[in-house]
């Protein structure tokens, strides 16, 4: 074939060498048949590119891998400033088709999420350890936020609970809102600024696969992990419960509820206990029969509405039932005055930002996602940053704690037939009614329901199945969600969230530095080359050893592959001496999947093929993506290969070498 450097050519000098022929073995007693000649192609170089060019190129490939600006090409310039509006605000994208049609359709689901918004928001603000009324202030500013620049038809915005539990968890273990309200209440909305500020800015430097770090697996078992420490804390309300711990560890929450027996009410746990079922119930034929989604949507509202009369109308014979008390008629306050950015408590307010921010991001891009998927149309996840994080912004400066979207609130929009964002607006509108007017009648609405209610919530997040998948899929997966899991029960969510992350990590480390190899062997009558441990039918070829490396080569990795290399070397000489075949003379390393290499990789080779050499067997690289070829070019490394160094399959490696051998 020549020598190396003429197998290496740039792409504008492509041309065909010369054909060659080859007989291919046949079933015993036919002989040789004459096939048609395998053609070895050269091995090209990319395009020469200046650094500046290259460096753009990979700027572009991480920052706007979807290319959001293909739409203003070849455009004019009124175009283009339409295209930009609707691209910062969605809402002028659907805006101008908007018809009585979708309205009546919204009205009807922005009603059903608003009697289920209501009840929820009191509840997870208690479950942040905030006034109830922080709850209902975080679903009426943020939805209307989010309709103007949010991209999803269906999020319903709001308070969601394991945004909720983590403030409360966080802040609390700090400050007590009992003893310091008005401290408790500025981290609250200081923290609820910082989420706001990391959201938008990952949306606008497109640094969303941050958040990508938080897998399936760590959510499984952080989700399960809070559903039960949330629903053991909720024991307080459910027993009629006065003195109760503040820790959220399974082992205190426990301890506190037998330890506090003399404070059980049997009123409070029979009324408890029969809303339970009932909500359960509700939630339960509303799986069962998604049509009849309004069932589960309406319960919460209507179990607030019977047991608020109840309690009224036993108020002589059941005192012992606690109530929510007075709540304040009104809109949103301004608590602009209550941010702060300096103090002993600024790296608090900073950390519960942060991780807030994170958790209610994720499940706000997912509940997006879902549910586009599910009418055939893209949400920008980009987008969804900026929105989620400036209606946080705004928020926090309007008496609001962190909200994102909520799952089992979208999932009754979506069933309730909502077409655009104006469901949320009609949400809004309804939460303010109640703001403005209904807010007296909250007052003797028991404790035990809103705990109720909030059970019946978080029951949801303990997803077995998918934890199932994970054992039978991939058990480091399921070791890291039971990390999580256990994490969040025995030591604290935010210890619990940190270790799950460690320990995926752990496993994209453990992968980049311990990638695959494997020996390959051809499929007979093909020239197609697979592990020989996957296909039975694949052999080896005499006196070649093919060998897959399945991941980048980097300094991370390269002492592991080279001592790896070896090995396989080693054993298939064992091999081929223990049964009397010929010896080895050609190693090939099929680089396929090798996507890059770095310099620590490209001295691993050259020292690789010299170690060979010394042992009188040559090493040949068989495809190797085009950024992996110009740095072993630019290295100088594969002048060193010298004659057959390079080939662009394994197949055309094997079958001219053995030519050669031949001729």
């Amino acid at each position: 074939m020549g020598l190396n450097s003429n197998r290496i050519e740039h792409f504008s000098d492509l041309e065909a060498p010369p054909p060659l022929m080859q007989e291919t073995a046949t079933p015993a007693g036919i002989g040789s048949v004459p096939q048609p000649p395998l053609e070895v192609h050269r091995v090209c170089l990319p395009p020469p590119r200046t650094t500046a060019q290259k460096l753009r190129h990979r700027l572009l490939e991480i920052f706007f891998a979807d290319d959001p600006l293909h739409k203003f090409k070849d455009q004019t310039w009124y175009r283009k400033l339409v295209l930009g509006l609707q691209f910062m605000f969605p809402i002028f994208k659907w805006a101008p088709n908007y018809s009585f049609q979708l309205l009546k359709s919204d009205v009807v689901s922005g009603l059903t999420i608003g009697s289920l918004a209501i009840p929820q928001g009191i509840c997870y603000a208690k479950l942040a350890n905030l006034p109830p009324i922080i709850g209902l202030y975080s679903s009426f500013v943020p939805p209307l936020i989010y309709s103007v620049l949010g991209s999803s038809r269906h999020i319903a915005v709001g308070p969601v609970s394991i945004a909720s539990l983590v403030m409360g968890t966080m802040l609390s273990e700090v400050v007590s809102y009992n003893e310091d309200p008005t401290l408790y209440l500025q981290l609250a909305f200081t923290a609820t600024f910082f989420a706001g500020l990391f959201q938008s800015s990952l949306g606008f430097l497109r640094l969303g696969f941050v958040i990508d770090f938080l897998s399936k697996a760590t959510l499984v078992g952080f989700m399960a992990g809070a559903a039960v420490i949330v629903s053991l804390q909720q024991l307080k309300g459910m027993l009629g419960i006065v003195h109760f711990t503040a820790k959220m560890q399974l082992i205190p929450v426990l301890s506190s509820v037998f330890h506090h027996k003399n404070e059980w009410s049997w009123q409070t746990i029979v009324m408890a206990m029969v809303f339970l079922v009932l909500l359960l119930t509700a939630r339960q034929i509303s799986m069962r029969k998604p049509k009849l989604f309004w069932i589960s949507a309406a319960a919460p509202l209507a179990s607030v509405i019977v047991s608020t009369i109840l309690v009224v109308c036993l108020n002589s014979k059941a005192q012992q039932i606690k109530t929510i008390g007075h709540l304040p008629k009104g809109l949103n306050p301004l608590s602009l005055n209550m941010l702060f950015f300096s103090g002993s408590h600024l790296a608090l307010a900073v950390k519960t930002g942060i991780i807030t921010g994170i958790l209610s991001l994720t499940e706000g891009i997912a509940v997006g996602r879902t549910f586009a998927s599910l009418k055939n149309y893209q949400v920008d996840g980009n987008q969804e940053m900026v929105a989620i994080g400036l209606m946080n912004i705004a928020g926090s400066c309007t008496s609001c704690y962190v909200t994102t979207g909520s799952f089992s609130r979208s999932a009754v929009n979506y069933n309730a037939g909502a077409q655009t964002v104006v469901s949320n607006v009609i949400m809004a509108a309804s939460v303010l009614v109640t703001l403005l007017f209904l807010m007296p009648l909250f007052h003797y609405t028991p404790n035990l329901i809103l705990a109720a209610i909030i059970i019946t919530a978080v029951i949801g997040l303990m997803d077995y199945e998918a934890a199932f998948r994970l054992w039978k899929v991939d058990k480091l997966d399921f070791v890291v969600c039971l990390c999580s899991f256990l994490g969040v029960l025995f030591i604290s969510v935010p210890a619990g969230l940190a270790i799950a992350v460690g320990v995926s990590v752990f496993k994209i480390l453990l992968h980049v530095t311990r990638p695959n190899t494997a020996v390959l062997g051809n499929i007979p009558g093909t020239q197609i080359y697979q592990n020989l441990s996957r296909y039975r039918e694949a052999a080896r070829v005499p006196c070649f050893l093919i060998l897959s490396v399945e991941s980048p080569i980097y300094f991370a990795n390269t002492t592991y592959l080279h001592e790896r290399i070896l090995r396989w070397i080693r054993e298939e000489e064992e091999l081929l001496a223990s049964n009397n075949k010929s010896n080895m003379k050609v190693v090939i390393l099929d680089m396929t999947a090798v996507t890059a290499i770095d310099t620590s990789g490209i001295d691993m080779i050259n020292e690789l093929r010299k170690m060979l050499d010394k042992r009188s067997l040559k090493l040949v690289l068989a495809n190797p993506v085009g950024s992996v070829v110009e740095k072993l070019h630019q290295s100088n490394v594969l002048a060193s290969f010298q004659m057959e160094g390079l080939y662009l399959t394994v197949g055309e490696a094997v079958v001219d070498i053995s030519s050669s051998w031949k001729a």
